[in-house]
């Protein structure tokens, strides 16, 4: 029987990297104690140290959204609610005519 595959949370690999930058236990060391294997270890590591240059990015920690990329999906947003307006008033008639 197949082993199931376990998914783990951010804050948890950004804890494990840190324990692994921070060099107070080796990784062996930690692959034992959150039963992890030493390349995924490694892996969470590496990818903190290149990611850790975005959160300077723009001053705040948060990354800087464009702009252009809401303007799409909020013109698309008003056009159906604009059909969607339409629709309600045409059914509101048809009852109406229908209702008396």
């Amino acid at each position: 029987m197949a082993r199931k595959r376990r998914i783990f949370n951010a804050p948890f690999k950004a804890k494990v990297a840190i324990e692994a930058i921070k060099g107070h236990r080796t990784i062996s060391e930690l692959t034992g104690k959150h039963k992890l294997h030493a390349t995924q270890i490694n892996l969470w590591k590496k990818q903190l140290l290149e990611g850790a240059e975005t959160i300077f990015d723009n001053g705040n920690g948060r990354k800087a959204k464009p702009a252009d990329t809401d303007e799409p999906q909020t013109a698309e947003l008003y056009e159906q609610i604009g059909r969607l307006k339409v629709q309600l008033e045409w059914l509101k008639k048809k009852v109406a005519e229908h209702g008396e």
